[in-house]
C-alpha cells in the first residue's frame, strides 16, 4: 500500500487517469455514509419498535416474548408441538425401561454367578460318582472272578506228520465218528479249516473227468473253509472221481489202497480224510468197493449195504450243472399245482422186463417172497402201473422200454433218452416216480439220485418206491417234506395216495423241493458246500460267521451344528422319548453258535419258506454275526428286561417291552444330490434312538471338497461304493451295528413322530418289512401277466424300502443268498430293488409287510426329479415282477388289508378315501 501511495504521489494521477485529490474526496464520503447507516439506523429502528409495543398496550405486545401455550395457538406449529410432547413421553418411557433392564442384568449376573458355583459343585459330585462307579465295577469284577472259573480257548493239538493217531477199530466196516475221527484236530473254535489235495498229487488224478476237476477247483477257490496249510487242517478232501470211461480197467483195490496210503497226510490210516466221488452220469463206477479206506470217510452216490457206514459215510447228489448256473427262465413255475400227468415214469430194467411181457398175471407178493431168489417187486410194480394207465381214471405216463437206455447198475432202472427229453416230460408231471433198485443190498444208486435231481429241478414231486433207499444227505434232510416215500408193497395203494393229497400239501412239498434243489444240489459250489456243511454239522463245529461288507468311508468335514426343522419338531403333545445322550448302542451279537449247531440242526437244514420258520439260514449260510431274533421275548436270545408300564408319558418316554434298550441305523442311498442330501440329514437331528447314519454314496464322483456336512450329534458314515448299483442299498455294511435298519431315500420327508411310530411297530414284528409307502400287485387277465400298481388301495402287498424298517438279516440274504439273476436285473434296469426285497421277505416268512400311516405328502417338495418320474419306470417294474415270479417259481407276495395307525395321529383323509378300515 505504501508503495502504491508513493507511486500515486509521484505520478499525480490514479488508475483511471483521474487526479489523486478527487479520489481521496470520494473515499471520505463513502466512509461517512457507512458510519451513519451502521450507527443511526439501528437506533431509529429500536425507537420505532418500542413505540409500536406501547401503542398496542401492555397486555398485548407484538414483538415481545410469548408463553408456550400462546405460541402453540398458531396453526402452523401445532403439529410440531404434538411431536415434541410424544417424543418427550417416549424418552421418559425408554429411560424407565433402561433402568429396569439394568436391574434385570444385575439380577442375571447374580444368577450366573450362582450357576457357576452350582456347576462347580455338580462337577465335584460327578467326579465322586464316577469314582464310586469305578470302585463298584472293580468290586463286581473281583466278585465275578472269585465265583466264576476262568475259561480259555482249548489248546489245538497239531500232531506230527507221522503221528499214527488213535488205534484203528477192529474193522473199517465198524467205523464211526467216535472211533475213526480225530476230534482233537477240530476244536470248536478252529473255524473248520479244510485242506484239499491237488489232483496232480496222486496217480489216478489225471484220469478224473476234466469237467468235474474244473468245477471242483472253481468251488474250492470260493469256499471260506479252505486252507493252504495242511498242518492246521481239520479235514482233508481227496477228489477220487468221476473216472473217465476211457480209463479202463479201473485200478485194482490193492493198487488203490497203496496209492491212498502214499498221500502225504494220510498218516497210515487216513483219519480225518474224505474220499469224494462226484458224478455227472446216471451210471458211475463204484471202484471204492472192496477197497480198505481205513478211517477215511467216503462221499459218493452209490453204496452197497455192506459198504455204507451209517453216520460216517455220506450219500451225495449228482453234479449236473458243473460250470453253469441254472437258467431260471427254463424252470417251470410251481403253479398251477396240477399238471397234465398225475405221475410219470420212464425206464428199463432187463432183469424184470422178461416176466412183465408175458401174457400171464403177475405173481402175488406172497408168492414172490416165497420164491427164490429173494423177492423183487418190480414185476408187480410194472403190472400195477400199467393197470392204472389202462384205467384212464387219470392221465399218467409209464414206459418200461427205452429206445436209447442209459447204462445202469444191475437191478437198477436205466434212464431213457437224453436229459432234455426227460425234463420236458417231467415239466408236465405232477409226480415223478423213482423206483429203487430191485437189489435190496444196493442202498444208494446214481440212477435214483439223478431221477430225484431232475424231478426237483422242474418241480415234479418225487415219489420214491422203496423205503430202504438212502437219499442224498438223508441224515440231515427230512425228505418226507419234499417227497413221498412208500414201501414197494404199497404200490397198489399208490394211486389212491396220490389222489388224496390236497393242493396245499402238494404246493408245500413242491416249494420245499425247490428249496432243497436250489440250496444243496443246483450248482457245484452248492454241492461242495453241502458236503462240508454235513461233516461240520456232524462234528458240531459252529459255522464261520458270514462276512460283513467293509464300508470304505469317504472323509468329510462337518459344518455347523444342525438346527431342528420346526415342521419336524412340531409333534403336538406326543413325547417321542429322550434323545440318547449315551454313546451309540450296538445290538447284542449272536452268542448261540454252538447251541444252535447242536440243538437246532434239523431246523436249520430243513428250513423252507413257511410261516413258522423264521430263521432263514441253513448250514450253507454261515451263522450271521447279527442273528435274526424274530420271535421277540419268546426266542430266549434277549436279556430279560421290562418296560416301565403305565400309559401316557410313562409309555412315551421309553421303548419298554422286553427289549427296553435298542437303537436303529439309517441307511440312505444318494446320487449327486448334495443339497437334497444335506437337508435330509439335517432333518434327522434330534431323532431319538438313532445309532448312526450310513450314507451310501452311489456316484463315482466324490462329494465336493468344500461340502459342509451337518453336525447332528451322531456319526455320519459316508460309504464309497465300487459301482453305481441300487443293490448297494441292501449290502450288509459292517458300519451297521444294529438289527434295525431304516432304509430311506435322500428325498423322503418323514416327521420324527412318524419314524418313531414305525420303529415301535417294527419291534413288534421283527420279521416283517414295516414302512410307509404301500403298493400292490395285480393280475392282468388280458395279457396273462402280473402288474405293478401304485394307485391308492385299501389292500397292499408291498411296502417300498424308500422309507421302511427291516432286519439286517435280510441284507445278508439279499446280497449273498438271493439268486444272482434278480440282482443282475436290478442293475440292468436301475430299478426294482425294493420289489426284490419284498419278494425275498415274503418268500422267507410267508407274511405280507406292514404299512404304518404317514402324511399324504411323502416326497420332499421342491426336490430334483427322481428316477421314479420317468415314463419307463412303471413298465420296467411290470417286467421285474414277472421275472421275479419266474425265478421263485411262484408269486410269493401276499395281500393284506392291515394298516397300523397311531391313536395320536390326526390323519386327514379325503372324503372319497374313507372306506378303508383302520386297525389301531
Amino acid at each position: 500500500l505504501l508503495g502504491f501511495s508513493m507511486q500515486r504521489n509521484i505520478n499525480g494521477v490514479g488508475v483511471g487517469g483521474q487526479p489523486w485529490v478527487l479520489r481521496r474526496v470520494r473515499l471520505t464520503w463513502l466512509s461517512f455514509m457507512l458510519f451513519f447507516i451502521l450507527v443511526f439506523f439501528p437506533l431509529i429502528a429500536h425507537y420505532y419498535l418500542t413505540t409500536i409495543d406501547e401503542a398496542g398496550g401492555p397486555d398485548k405486545p407484538i414483538f415481545g416474548p410469548r408463553h408456550g401455550g400462546e405460541l402453540c395457538e398458531a396453526k402452523h406449529v401445532q403439529d410440531l408441538c404434538r411431536i415434541r410432547e410424544s417424543v418427550s413421553e417416549e424418552l421418559l418411557q425408554l429411560e424407565a425401561k433402561r433402568q429396569e433392564l439394568n436391574g434385570e442384568i444385575a439380577r442375571l449376573n447374580l444368577r450366573i454367578e450362582a450357576c457357576k458355583r452350582s456347576i462347580d459343585s455338580a462337577k465335584q459330585d460327578l467326579l465322586q460318582l464316577k469314582n464310586v462307579i469305578s470302585q463298584t465295577e472293580h468290586s463286581y469284577k473281583e466278585l465275578m472272578a472269585q465265583n466264576q472259573p476262568k475259561l480259555s480257548l482249548p489248546v489245538r493239538l497239531l500232531p506230527d506228520k507221522d503221528d499214527p493217531g488213535l488205534p484203528p477199530p477192529k474193522s473199517a466196516r465198524f467205523c464211526r465218528l467216535r472211533s475213526c475221527f480225530d476230534y482233537s484236530r477240530c476244536p470248536l473254535t478252529s473255524g473248520f479249516p479244510v485242506y484239499v489235495y491237488e489232483t496232480t498229487s496222486y496217480p489216478w488224478g489225471s484220469y478224473i473227468d476234466p469237467l468235474v476237476k474244473q468245477a471242483f477247483a472253481s468251488s474250492v477257490k470260493s469256499n471260506i473253509y479252505i486252507t493252504d496249510n495242511p498242518s492246521i487242517a481239520c479235514l482233508y478232501v481227496v477228489l477220487v472221481g468221476e473216472i473217465l470211461d476211457s480209463f479202463s480197467p479201473p485200478p485194482s483195490p490193492s493198487e488203490l489202497e497203496k496209492q491212498l496210503k502214499a498221500l502225504p497226510y494220510w498218516r497210515s490210516d487216513g483219519h480225518n480224510h474224505v474220499l469224494l466221488h462226484l458224478f455227472r452220469k446216471s451210471m458211475t463206477q463204484n471202484f471204492l468197493y472192496n477197497v480198505s479206506t481205513g478211517r477215511a470217510a467216503v462221499a459218493q452216490s452209490t453204496f452197497l449195504e455192506q459198504q455204507f457206514r451209517e453216520g460216517f459215510d455220506l450219500v451225495v447228489s449228482p453234479l449236473v450243472h458243473a460250470l453253469s448256473e441254472p437258467n431260471f427262465l427254463e424252470v417251470p413255475p410251481q403253479v398251477p399245482i396240477k399238471r397234465k400227468y398225475l405221475f410219470t415214469f420212464q425206464g428199463e430194467k432187463l432183469e424184470s422186463l422178461r416176466s412183465s411181457l408175458q401174457e400171464v398175471p403177475p405173481q402175488s407178493f406172497e408168492e414172490e417172497i416165497e420164491g427164490d431168489p429173494p423177492a423183487d417187486y418190480d414185476d408187480r410194480i410194472i403190472g400195477t402201473l400199467k393197470a392204472v394207465q389202462d384205467s384212464h381214471l387219470d392221465q399218467v405216463l409209464v414206459e418200461f422200454t427205452c429206445k436209447n437206455p442209459r447204462a445202469s447198475l444191475p437191478t437198477e432202472w436205466a434212464l431213457c433218452g437224453e436229459r432234455e427229453d426227460r425234463l420236458e416230460v417231467l415239466k408236465v408231471s405232477t409226480f415223478a416216480l423213482v423206483i429203487a433198485p430191485g437189489d435190496g443190498q444196493l442202498v444208494a444208486s446214481a440212477g435214483c439220485n439223478m431221477r430225484l435231481f431232475e424231478a426237483l429241478e422242474v418241480g415234479a414231486i418225487p415219489v420214491v418206491l422203496g423205503d430202504h433207499s438212502k437219499l442224498p444227505y438223508h441224515q440231515f434232510l427230512h425228505w418226507s417234506e419234499a417227497a413221498i416215500i412208500v414201501p414197494k408193497p404199497r404200490v397198489t395203494e399208490l394211486h389212491f395216495l396220490l389222489r388224496s393229497l390236497s393242493d396245499n400239501d402238494m404246493l408245500a412239498m413242491r416249494r420245499q423241493g425247490r428249496f432243497l434243489w436250489e440250496t444243496y444240489f443246483s450248482t457245484s459250489e452248492n454241492v461242495l458246500n453241502t458236503i462240508l456243511a454235513s461233516i461240520r454239522t456232524t462234528i458240531q463245529v459252529p459255522a464261520a460267521p458270514i462276512r460283513d461288507e467293509p464300508a470304505h468311508e469317504i472323509p468329510h468335514k462337518a459344518g455347523k451344528l444342525a438346527g431342528t426343522d420346526a415342521n419336524l419338531a412340531d409333534n403336538g403333545d406326543l413325547d417321542l422319548g429322550p434323545v440318547e445322550t449315551e454313546p451309540p448302542y450296538a445290538s447284542p451279537r449272536f452268542l448261540r453258535n454252538f447251541t444252535y449247531t447242536a440243538a437246532d440242526t434239523y431246523r436249520a437244514w430243513n428250513r423252507a419258506p413257511g410261516p413258522f420258520q423264521l430263521f432263514p439260514h441253513t448250514p450253507l449260510d454261515p451263522v450271521l454275526p447279527s442273528e435274526a431274533k424274530f420271535l421277540g421275548s419268546g426266542n430266549g436270545f434277549r436279556p430279560i428286561g421290562g418296560g416301565t408300564g403305565g400309559s401316557g408319558k410313562e409309555f412315551q418316554a421309553a421303548l419298554g417291552g422286553n427289549v427296553p434298550r435298542e437303537q436303529f441305523t439309517v441307511v440312505m442311498l444318494t446320487y449327486e444330490r448334495e443339497e437334497v442330501l444335506m437337508n435330509s440329514l439335517e432333518r434327522l437331528n434330534g431323532l431319538p434312538y438313532l445309532n448312526k447314519v450310513v450314507v451310501v454314496w452311489n456316484s463315482p464322483k466324490p462329494p465336493s471338497e468344500d461340502l459342509l456336512w451337518p453336525d447332528i450329534g451322531l456319526p455320519i458314515v459316508v460309504v464309497r461304493t465300487e459301482k453305481n448299483s441300487l443293490n448297494n442299498r441292501f449290502l450288509p455294511w459292517d458300519a451297521v451295528e444294529t438289527e434295525a435298519i431304516l432304509s430311506i431315500d435322500d428325498d423322503a420327508h418323514l416327521r420324527h413322530d412318524e419314524i418313531m411310530f414305525g420303529f415301535r411297530v417294527w419291534r413288534e414284528a421283527r420279521d416283517r418289512i414295516v414302512g410307509f409307502p404301500g403298493r400292490y400287485h395285480a393280475w392282468d387277465v388280458n395279457h396273462q401277466s402280473w402288474l405293478y400298481n401304485s394307485n391308492y388301495s385299501c389292500e397292499l402287498s408291498m411296502v417300498l424300502t424308500g422309507a421302511a424298517f427291516f432286519h439286517k438279516y435280510y441284507a445278508y440274504l439279499y446280497s449273498y443268498v438271493m439268486p444272482q439273476a434278480i440282482r443282475d436285473m436290478v442293475d440292468e434296469y436301475i430299478n426294482c430293488e425294493d420289489i426284490a426285497m419284498n419278494f425275498l421277505v415274503s418268500h422267507i416268512t410267508r407274511k405280507p409287510p406292514i404299512k404304518v400311516t404317514s402324511r399324504w405328502t411323502f416326497r420332499c417338495p421342491g426336490c430334483p426329479q427322481a428316477l421314479s418320474h420317468d415314463d419307463s419306470h412303471f413298465h420296467e417294474r411290470h417286467k421285474c415282477i414277472n421275472f421275479f415270479v419266474k425265478v421263485y417259481g411262484y408269486m410269493p407276495l401276499l395281500y393284506t388289508q392291515f394298516r397300523v395307525d397311531s391313536v395320536l395321529f390326526k390323519t386327514r383323509l379325503p372324503h372319497d378315501k374313507t372306506k378303508c378300515f383302520k386297525f389301531i
